[in-house]
């Protein structure tokens, strides 16, 4: 890859350049400031993802227990309607014999 200046001057032109020179003078100016404010800003951030984490734990925890409890009805409710058809059956052929 070939560095070329003048195509760099070109592309960004002389806006980006001022730019780019003010960004590595303030650097170390700036950094600090930034730094100060990044890290309470990157704390609160992470504590409000632990507290949606935990609430969303007790969610989804709810909401298996839930679909838990309908499964085991469901096959309650199929198992007590194959035994009804099977008594059914079952009479049905004895009072046809």
């Amino acid at each position: 890859m070939d560095l070329d200046l003048d195509d760099l001057f070109e592309d960004f032109g002389l806006p980006g350049l001022v730019i780019g020179v003010g960004a590595i003078l303030l650097a170390p100016i700036v950094g600090p400031a930034l730094a100060k404010v990044g890290k309470p800003a990157a704390k609160a951030a992470m504590k409000t993802g632990i507290v949606f984490y935990e609430k969303s734990k007790v969610v989804v925890s709810e909401a298996s227990e839930a679909f838990q409890d309908l499964l085991v009805e469901s096959k309650a409710e199929l198992a007590s309607e194959a035994a009804a058809k099977t008594i059914e059956v079952a009479t049905t052929e004895v009072t046809d014999t």
